[in-house]
């Protein structure tokens, strides 16, 4: 049983975090809950603390805490570097929320940080356990479109109203959406070669925060990601375009988790995060005999949970973690250099 604090009791908290813990209370057990202000949701506050989870306003109390296995950092993005490094000069395990800190010189000093003194610390990447990601490592692992040559991932939404004029980097779409796609691709190829970066601000012009991006990923000359997200997408284009050697998948719909959440489906309930089987992507392709085939690809169940499945392994049965350090500092490098040039740009990478 792990011991687990939190700092921070927002909605990304209550969302993607405590729903699934409700499902691992064999493995973990929420000791304390560190927040702000108390009783700013009160039923969720209530429900903890009727399981012995402690609230207060004092991060001091879980600095102090040496009970505690794990620490997990759900605070605004610009407050992560801090609260981080206080959490590992204290001698906690941490894994933090996305994006997990806003240059990659905060993102070294943590890592050294943590490897130093023999700590945990990873950042919270739950979309590696969409439904839609699952299956497209699926696909590629089978082999059906041959040697990729080309993706895209769209992260694409219809949100016209809420445009914001001012802000950093860290307060935009490419820090917020991006980190999530740079990361699965990540996850999937490893480290570009090379970038091209378009970020613009579409909604309110002159805005110092993006809210669309498009980014192309370079692997050598054969290979090209392209990850793109847009607040004014009435009509969204597909989330995964793969094409190959041998064929093209496409995946229309995206995972169903986040949907699930906010109408109050919560994990362990029946059909929570399901595809259903309309909405599952289709690979075509050329088989050994020249022969063209469609095939349905049913969609994997994602589980954000895993993320908490994957921290327990490490820090008890010493297995790899899920985000690597070379991984996460792929992706913050691959955050900051999109503001390098704050005209469209190209960016050279050394590999970590």
């Amino acid at each position: 049983m792990l011991n687990i604090a939190y700092v921070g009791f927002g909605k990304s908290t209550n969302r993607y975090h405590i729903p699934y813990l409700m499902e691992r209370q064999d493995r973990f057990k929420i000791s304390r809950v560190v927040t702000p202000t108390l009783g700013k949701r009160p039923d969720e506050q209530a429900a903890l603390e009727t399981t012995g989870t402690q609230f207060s306003t004092d991060i001091a109390d879980i600095l102090n805490d040496d009970s505690l296995d794990l620490v997990v950092v759900v605070t605004p993005a610009p407050s992560h570097y801090e609260v981080a490094k206080q959490l590992l000069l204290a001698g906690k395990n941490v894994l933090v929320d996305k994006p997990m800190v806003e240059t990659l010189a905060q993102a070294e000093e943590l890592v050294t940080l943590a490897r130093e003194r023999h700590l945990f610390f990873m950042p919270f990447q739950n979309r590696r356990f969409d439904s839609d990601f699952l299956t497209i490592q699926h696909v590629l692992a089978a082999g059906y479109v041959g040697r990729p040559v080309e993706l895209e991932l769209h992260m694409d939404r219809y949100r016209p109203n809420d445009g914001v004029k001012l802000g950093t980097p860290i307060d935009g779409a490419w820090y917020g959406h991006g980190v999530h796609l740079a990361d699965q691709i990540v996850a999937l190829f490893g480290s570009p070669d090379r970038a091209t970066y378009d970020l613009r601000a579409t909604r309110e012009p002159g805005a110092t925060i993006d809210d669309q991006f498009e980014v192309n990923l370079f692997y050598g000359d054969t290979f090209k990601a392209t990850v793109q997200a847009t607040e004014l997408a009435a009509v969204a284009y597909p989330k995964w375009i793969l094409h190959g050697t041998k064929g093209t998948y496409i995946k229309h719909n995206i995972d169903q988790q986040e949907y699930d959440l906010k109408t109050g489906i919560m994990p362990g309930m029946p059909g929570f995060g399901d595809d259903a089987p309309q909405d599952y992507g289709v690979v075509t392709y050329y088989n050994q005999n020249g022969d063209r085939i469609e095939k349905v690809i049913p969609t994997i169940h994602g589980d954000y949970g895993r993320v908490y499945d994957s921290v327990y392994d490490t820090l008890v049965n010493d297995a790899p973690k899920l985000v690597s350090d070379e991984q996460m500092l792929t992706v913050i490098e691959l955050l900051v250099a999109g503001y390098s040039d704050a005209k469209p740009h190209v960016t050279t990478f050394d590999r970590y």
